[in-house]
């Protein structure tokens, strides 16, 4: 078993308040012509350091990613294959877990097999991706059995746990991956938690798990797009999804990962941000989507809230925590496209866990003067269910997926488009009005922009297409808070991967679009915006 260092104290979270090392930015730049003045300076002159700093500087690993991993043959629908591996495959007791509290880690294997659990740290560690902080060997396992489907068609695993223990007081806030090996034949997959903290930092980094969970299809087609007797996949009410049990291989066909089974969707698109920040000393700490949810005062510990990748999900509350987040003088950074669309409660699973469980009731959309007669019948296939209109996603983010352009769903690539040069937000990019990065925009994206908000400006659009084909117009935003605070929309899912490509990443193709893999520009886009933020 590995020992975890002792923690270190005494560490204020303004160590980082300007600079960023030049490394992967004057590679970057020097590729595409910036000038060799973006990122000169570096985090490793400041006087101090900050946990992120000195928790990377302890020694990585490659070792956390999975080398053998096998999924069951077969195609669950005419495009998705199945993505379960049985062999061996496990769900953890909680999304995200204090230093000090338990965690409990449910493990089935099939055959039975005995297996090893190592449990790692995601970072930048020099390039490794990861820390081991703990192993477990040798530990008995058995074949847990499928649950029943259950009420509104949820599969809610009820398994042993195979391993409990409780966070070490050490464990820095941070998104960890459990990588189960099955002894017998070596098979591999993950499980994946968060261990949170209640720090002040200058930067919340929020997990899309709610989303991840929803398009889960495990154990075969369960997924809330997943037709059911009286329910519409692409409507409301959905069935509903449970976060007691595995996560199957992300099978979409934008990103097959084989090697990320069990992990969610945090490896293809919200992995490259967490890297970039600490490879460049960021003081981030990590929270769930339950969080957000549920602990609205943590929301105001830092000096910047950060939604990434594919963050579609989200309850009421959560709106309604970051929103008041944003009227107390937290910036905002929205890093992904078609996020705060669908509106879903929190539920208990069945033994009577809170917010373990969700289905969608409705859109973060404007409520239509009059919804016909058919459609409200539409909504409302369920009896008792009412429909949930939240409040306008644009609102909050600045813009959202655009329900009126062609594709409806906010489907679409291309290219990121700047508009406004002369903005803050490109200083020392080089970039001209019409100059585009290429490949920034997909798989999914936002248009719609809030013209009434405060200070709004449209600081990149452009066209959205797919296989060519023109089916809307995007719109990045930014926006004034009312405490000299601002808040970004990026307007794409592939943000992130403009930043770095970790370990085992692969770079995204959708709609006869290739995502390009890091870009200076990017790189230094979001350094202005993080220093902004800063000095908010």
């Amino acid at each position: 078993m590995n020992e975890s260092q002792e923690p270190q104290r005494g560490i204020h979270r303004r160590d980082l308040i300007k600079g960023i090392t030049a490394a992967s930015l004057g590679l970057a730049a020097g590729s595409i012509g910036i000038p060799d003045s973006v990122g000169q300076s570096s985090v490793s002159s400041l006087p101090r350091r900050n946990l992120i700093q000195i928790e990377n500087a302890k020694p990585g690993t490659p070792d956390w990613q999975l080398t053998k991993t096998r999924q069951l043959p077969g195609k669950i629908n005419k495009i998705l294959n199945n993505g379960r591996c049985p062999w061996i495959e496990g769900y953890c007791s909680a999304n995200s877990v204090r230093a000090g509290e338990k965690l409990r880690v449910m493990v089935s294997t099939n055959p039975v097999s005995d297996f090893k659990l190592e449990i790692f740290r995601t970072g930048y560690y020099n390039g490794d991706g990861a820390r081991l902080m703990k192993r477990f060997d040798s530990l008995k396992g058995k074949t847990q059995i499928d649950p029943p489907v259950g009420e509104n068609y949820v599969r809610d695993c009820n398994w042993d746990p195979s391993v409990e223990f409780e966070i070490p007081e050490d464990w820095l806030s941070g998104v960890y991956l459990g990588k189960l090996t099955a002894e017998k034949e070596n098979f591999q997959s993950y499980v994946i938690f968060i261990v949170r903290d209640d720090r002040p930092c200058d930067f919340l980094f929020q997990c899309s798990e709610l989303t991840w969970s929803a398009y889960n299809r495990w154990p075969a087609d369960y997924s809330i797009y997943t037709d059911h007797p009286g329910f519409d996949s692409k409507g409301v009410p959905s069935g509903t999804v449970s976060f007691n049990r595995p996560y199957g291989l992300f099978t979409h066909p934008v990103n097959k990962h084989k090697t990320s089974g069990g992990s969610g969707e945090y490896l293809p698109w919200e992995f490259p941000l967490s890297y970039w920040m600490e490879q460049h000393g960021y003081d981030v700490s990590y929270i769930s989507n339950i969080d957000t949810h549920a602990d609205p005062k943590g929301l105001l510990r830092t000096k910047g809230f950060i939604s990434v990748g594919h963050d579609e999900y989200w309850s009421v509350e959560m709106y309604d925590n970051v929103s008041k987040a944003r009227e107390a003088g937290v910036n905002l950074a929205f890093f992904g496209g078609n996020s705060v669309l669908c509106v879903v409660p929190m539920l208990p699973s069945s033994d009577g866990t809170p917010n373990r469980a969700v289905r969608r009731e409705g859109w973060f959309l404007p409520m239509p003067e009059k919804i016909p007669e058919a459609k409200k019948r539409q909504m409302q296939n369920q009896e008792g269910f009412e429909f949930n209109m939240g409040p306008d996603g644009a609102q909050l983010m600045g813009g959202r997926l655009d329900h009126q352009q062609p594709s409806g769903r906010g489907l679409g690539a291309g290219d990121w488009t700047c508009v406004m040069p002369e903005h803050w937000l490109f200083e020392g990019t080089g970039m001209k009005k019409g100059d585009s990065i290429n490949g920034l925009l997909g798989w999914e994206w936002h248009g719609a922009p809030a013209m009434n908000l405060p200070g709004m400006n449209i600081v990149a659009e452009g066209d959205a297409t797919i296989k060519g084909k023109k089916v809307g117009r995007y719109s990045s935003t930014l926006y004034d808070g009312p405490k000299g605070n601002v808040v970004f929309n990026a307007a794409t899912i592939w943000w992130a991967n403009g930043l770095s490509s970790p370990p085992g990443h692969k770079n995204p193709t959708r709609h006869g679009v290739t995502q390009q893999g890091p870009d200076g520009r990017v790189q230094q886009i979001t350094q202005n915006l993080f220093q902004r933020m800063l000095e908010a």
